[in-house]
């Protein structure tokens, strides 16, 4: 039993959601797996810039959207967009980001370092730490893009990347707006386990996470938790499977969304730190306005309403719910995905 508890919440805890549609990766020229994919730059629209910065002497990927008309002598206000666990910058990342340049805004995507098409070994090292700092340096990238106005700097993380937002945001004073969507809070559910069902088991994963250490610096051996065989899978499967997250994550990454760089894997050693890390300790320290948006049905909602309580610091803070949406629909339906950006273009255009 723990067994198989173990692997379901390994499953459970990288889950992302691509933005939805038929697009598939190798047909798409920009490798996008979204409903809506830009497909060509067109002059007029919305266009897509393939970007590739450093950062920890690492080659980062990322994609910057800029808006229909973009003039690189203007002054448009930008967004940072932070990927879920496990995704990468060609899904749910970026649909919001060229939905958000649908609006005005000039956005920047990137794979996390260690993940998708950025650099760095072993592969998919998942630790708050560069995953904060990710989202610093994509700050650091799009305030110098010509034609940004630096001080109209917004932030949005989605899933796991809500999490490291919040932290990112604690101390990077050059957002002026903060947004999650379906903030998952990945320090949390990796110790406590999904809606804290590991509890019992916390001390033998720390110890797992050591051993994986100790023999990366003895042997070069890499230990993968959440390793996922997509192909092995099955819808009867996948049905079976009893938690909504799980079950619609599954099916959307290992069947109807599948990307070539996206994985549910990371280095067992990084439980080391992240079994140690909480994206709403000192949630007070984000002073400026926060939007928390969820789907009114999903078994996440917790970790968005937690974070809310505690997000003391500002007074201009604001939980919004979907109706009817679980965490993953809030990726890829089109009837959510409408609410959600309606509410972020009209929550950045006010303090943007």
């Amino acid at each position: 039993m723990r067994k198989t508890a173990m692997a379901m919440f390994f499953m459970a805890s990288v889950l992302v959601m691509s933005g939805g549609g038929a697009v598939c990766a190798t047909t798409n020229p920009f490798g996008l797996v979204y409903e809506g994919a830009i497909t060509e730059n067109v002059e007029g629209k919305v266009n897509i810039h393939r970007v590739k910065y450093a950062l920890h002497g690492l080659e980062i990927s990322a994609n910057v959207y800029t808006p229909a008309g973009y003039k690189p002598d203007g002054r448009y206000p930008a967004i940072v967009v932070a990927h879920p666990n496990g995704g990468v910058k060609e899904q749910a990342a970026g649909l919001y980001a060229q939905r958000l340049a649908e609006k005005g805004y000039v956005t920047i995507v990137a794979d996390a370092a260690w993940q998708g098409a950025s650099g760095g070994m072993p592969r998919n090292i998942d630790t708050p730490h560069y995953r904060t700092d990710d989202i610093h340096r994509m700050a650091d990238y799009i305030s110098r893009y010509p034609g940004v106005d630096a001080s109209r700097l917004g932030v949005l993380g989605i899933c796991g990347g809500g999490g490291y937002t919040l932290e990112a945001a604690k101390s990077d004073k050059r957002f002026k707006a903060v947004a999650t969507l379906s903030m998952f809070n990945s320090g949390q559910v990796r110790r406590n386990g999904y809606m804290n069902s590991q509890l019992d088991s916390v001390q033998d994963r720390l110890r797992e996470a050591s051993d994986a250490r100790m023999l990366e610096m003895t042997k070069g051996e890499i230990r993968y938790s959440g390793n996922v065989d997509f192909d092995a899978l099955t819808e009867e499967s996948i049905r079976k499977i009893p938690v909504e997250l799980y079950r619609e994550g599954m099916m959307y990454y290992g069947k109807t969304h599948r990307h070539p760089n996206a994985t549910f894997r990371y280095t067992t050693s990084s439980l080391m730190e992240l079994m140690t890390w909480d994206a709403i300790d000192q949630i007070e320290l984000i002073n400026v306005p926060l939007l928390l948006i969820a789907g009114e049905r999903a078994d996440s909602l917790y970790m968005s309403e937690e974070a809310f309580l505690k997000a003391t610091g500002t007074t201009e803070k604001e939980l919004f719910l979907i109706p009817g949406a679980t965490h993953i629909q809030t990726y890829f339906v089109p009837e959510y995905v409408e609410k959600a950006v309606y509410k972020l273009d009209t929550f950045y255009g006010k303090h943007l």
